[in-house]
């Protein structure tokens, strides 16, 4: 079948990855519909992109999104916030377990050829030095953001092709994902670097995996297309291991500002901060730092993505400095 005659559907399709992937389907000469449960930005999404506006769990509207679609590419999640309250749990499940499982059942009946599934290397829980985790370690996962994406890729794994029996998923296990208009903690970090605010706590030589949004387009197209793909798990890296000094220094580069000279040792900004913590907790009010935040930025988290490039002969085409130049510079 050619590429113009494939129909792609994506879910949660206004993030950091989505509107990227959208542009290289479309490039592919792919015909696309979105599922998204806000309307988009007016004029963010190509005028020969079909929408479809509604929540991730509602069945119904799912199930016409996906009609007729060849392949499904599924982003829509709640995503990780740091140290969210445990009424979030229902919300979680809601949207990460139930939603993925709504677009799972609208798959397997519409006989997509191929879901695509993103989940995140969160679901391993920080490395220990000079530990590289793979497909193959444990799952310990320490958030409900990857505790409901370790329940969701056991449903979408467990799909069958509606004729040919065979796997009907491949799940992406995403490196932290940045590009342009990123959030969460690295926007932040942007802005905190912008000010000459932000002082690094612990050494630095704590290690971090990434991956840049354009890149995670591509591997996503690999895994929809490439037939060994199906019923694999791929983690989706630059192919690199960085240091946390690695990562400051590219996003300082990029916003042509001197990389921090101070570091902040963990053990005293932990005690700092959970003081922080309990003062504001005590009257009510939600923290500006806590413990949370403190170890999430001296975790090791260092993961290879040595099986998509030796299977999929997946390679990434951004570096490190050039994907932060890229990001800063069309944020």
């Amino acid at each position: 079948m050619a590429a113009q005659d494939k129909l792609a559907l994506v879910t949660g399709a206004t993030g950091t990855i989505g509107p990227a992937l959208i542009r290289r389907l479309l490039n592919k000469g792919y015909r696309v519909r979105v599922l998204f449960r806000g309307p988009p930005l007016p004029g963010s999404l190509p005028e020969s992109v079909a929408q479809f506006l509604a929540d991730i769990t509602d069945s119904h509207t799912v199930n016409r999104a996906v009609s007729g679609v060849d392949v499904v590419f599924h982003l829509a999640a709640k995503v990780h916030a740091s140290d969210p309250s445990s009424s979030l749990q229902a919300e979680y499940e809601r949207v990460n377990v139930q939603g993925t499982q709504c677009v799972t059942d609208a798959a397997q009946a519409a006989d997509v050829r191929r879901l695509v599934f993103f989940s995140t290397i969160s679901v391993y829980g920080p490395s220990q030095p000079p530990e590289v985790l793979d497909e193959s370690s444990p799952l310990r996962p320490q958030s409900l953001y990857a505790q409901t994406k370790c329940e969701a890729e056991e449903i979408v794994l467990s799909a069958r092709q509606g004729k040919k029996k065979g796997p009907l998923a491949v799940v992406l296990r995403l490196a932290a994902v940045y590009g342009p208009h990123v959030k969460g903690n690295y926007a932040r970090l942007i802005a905190a670097l912008r000010r000459g605010w932000f002082v690094p706590l612990g050494d630095g030589c704590n290690r971090r995996t990434l991956i840049y949004n354009e890149d995670v387009s591509k591997a996503a197209l690999l895994a929809a297309e490439r037939p060994e793909a199906a019923g694999q798990i791929y983690n989706v890296t630059d192919g690199h291991i960085h240091t946390l000094r690695d990562v400051l220094g590219a996003i300082c580069r990029a916003l042509d500002k001197s990389p921090p000279k101070y570091y902040c040792p963990a053990a005293p900004a932990r005690v700092l901060a959970g003081a922080i913590e309990d003062v504001f907790r005590s009257v009510g009010v939600r923290p500006p730092v806590n413990r949370a935040l403190v170890n999430k930025l001296v975790e090791d988290v260092a993961v290879g993505g040595d099986k998509i490039r030796k299977e999929l002969e997946f390679r990434s085409e951004f570096a490190l400095t050039q994907g932060w130049h890229r990001s800063l510079r069309e944020t």
